[in-house]
């Protein structure tokens, strides 16, 4: 323990140039000397930056530099928002924003329903016989993307896709347009898709 080598020498040295070689201040020593705690040292910024990556690392990435600052304070430590912020800034540490759920099926609608043609029949015996069309979204550094694709089911295989940065009908269309020009599918084809609006077939349709 630093403060009690300290006291041990305090007859023969002055107490600043003792606390000034072991690297700790004279109001901590003079704080542990009542009984209480004693302050930490200010961390460098090499050390600070390793405890920095240690909390990124226990949380997932979770805290940005305000909650970082309150972390690195909690366990003790000295430090400015401002130079935390400024130390994950430089070394490029972020927190991972949680994304934000997205509707993509809006079955509230009024468009006429078609009927379910396919009733579950997933398993088509030969390609080109049974489409299917969903949407998903995707977050990027300029905001939501939504992604329509259209499978074969036969093969799962993808066939159609569009993205757009609305989730529109002719999203869908789009994808499914662009799985026709591919695939060139014999009259009886079916399409299916969910009951959302966005899909403008609604269920399964023939073509």
């Amino acid at each position: 323990m630093k403060f009690a080598w300290i006291d041990t020498q305090c007859r023969h040295y002055p107490l600043s140039a003792l606390c000034e070689v072991l690297g700790v201040s004279v109001n901590g020593y003079r704080a542990w000397k009542r009984g209480g705690t004693p302050e930490r040292q200010r961390l460098t910024d090499a050390q600070l930056l390793t405890l920095i990556r240690t909390i990124h690392a226990k949380f997932k990435g979770a805290y940005g530099s305000p909650r970082m600052t309150d972390e690195v304070r909690s366990r003790g430590f000295p430090a400015s928002k401002a130079r935390v912020e400024r130390l994950m800034s430089t070394n490029g540490i972020r927190a991972r924003h949680k994304r934000r759920y997205r509707v993509t099926t809006d079955s509230r609608h009024q468009f006429p329903v078609a009927p379910n043609v396919l009733n579950r029949q997933f398993t088509p015996d030969e390609p080109n016989q049974v489409f299917t069309s969903d949407i998903t979204y995707i977050w990027t550094d300029e905001g939501w993307l939504y992604l329509a694709v259209t499978l074969d089911l036969f093969n799962r295989e993808v066939v159609g896709w569009s993205v757009k940065p609305r989730m529109a009908a002719d999203l869908v269309t789009d994808a499914l347009t662009m799985a026709w020009f591919r695939r060139r599918p014999a009259p009886g084809a079916l399409h299916h898709s969910d009951r959302g609006s966005q899909g403008g077939f609604n269920r399964s349709s023939q073509h």
